[in-house]
């Protein structure tokens, strides 16, 4: 079974070894058909803190590594 990919925004980088990845979606409404935003924040792996806030980076599901951590950070896009 393949790992989920999901794209999103680091909104913070000051825990050791753990950033804060802000992901954005489009849902649709079931019922009025409208489209809005939903937001979920995750938290992700960033070993060398080699990535800072405000980058753009895919993410990549994994082993839990702690209590919430279950992603890393797999590159940055440009």
């Amino acid at each position: 079974m393949p790992k989920k990919n999901l794209n999103g925004i680091i909104v913070s980088d000051k825990m050791e070894k753990t950033a804060v990845v802000l992901v954005e979606r489009i849902k649709k409404h079931s019922r009025y058909l409208k489209r809005y935003r939903t937001h979920k924040k995750y938290l992700v792996e960033n070993p060398e803190g080699q990535y800072r806030t405000g980058d753009k980076v895919i993410i990549e599901e994994c082993r839990p590594m702690s209590k919430l951590k279950r992603w890393r950070i797999v590159r940055k896009i440009s």
